[in-house]
């Protein structure tokens, strides 16, 4: 009999370090996992972040890219004018229709571009699209506030304004 208490003591102990074993195992386990699916977070929210700055710079180097033609196009603006006022003076037919061809091709370019002319004559004054530069006493009929002249043309692409139109308003 003794000898069969001592087996069962002797199983006894061998089980007590062996479930001390597997259960430091079992919590070695759990904190692998753990690790595991902190690093499998950590990787989501870079990669996310990652993705939203690879969108935010894509988006702004188109913006920068179209601002850049727009500032292109602004410098164009001051031709477009030179071309209208040299057809207004000239007295040779000739060469008054060579500067009309010229100027329609610059406008075709203009509005391939998607820019479109300001012409607000006859509109009431609008400080979004239009600059003031002189203002003149309202004749019969005539409403306080109304453009009367376009000084110089103004131009817009989209709802962007590249130049306000220069206008003489009435009073």
């Amino acid at each position: 009999m003794e000898n069969e208490e001592l087996k069962k003591e002797e199983e006894l102990a061998e089980e007590k370090p062996a479930k001390k074993k597997s259960s430091k195992k079992q919590e070695e386990l759990e904190k692998a996992l753990l690790e595991a699916e902190e690093s499998k977070r950590k990787w989501y929210a870079v990669t996310a972040e990652y993705e939203n700055y690879r969108r935010r710079t894509q988006n702004q180097a188109a913006q920068r890219y179209q601002e850049g033609r727009n500032d292109v196009i602004a410098a164009l603006f001051p031709i477009g004018d030179n071309l209208s006022r040299a057809i207004s003076t000239c007295s040779d037919e000739n060469t008054k229709q060579g500067l009309d061809m010229i100027l329609k091709a610059f406008n075709k370019v203009l509005s391939d571009e998607g820019v479109e002319e300001l012409d607000p004559v006859g509109e009431a004054f609008n400080a979004d699209t239009m600059e003031a530069i002189m203002a003149m006493p309202a004749e019969n009929g005539e409403e306080s506030g109304t453009v009367k002249q376009v000084y110089v043309k103004g131009y817009k692409k989209g709802e962007k304004v590249l130049r306000y139109a220069q206008v003489i308003v009435t009073q």
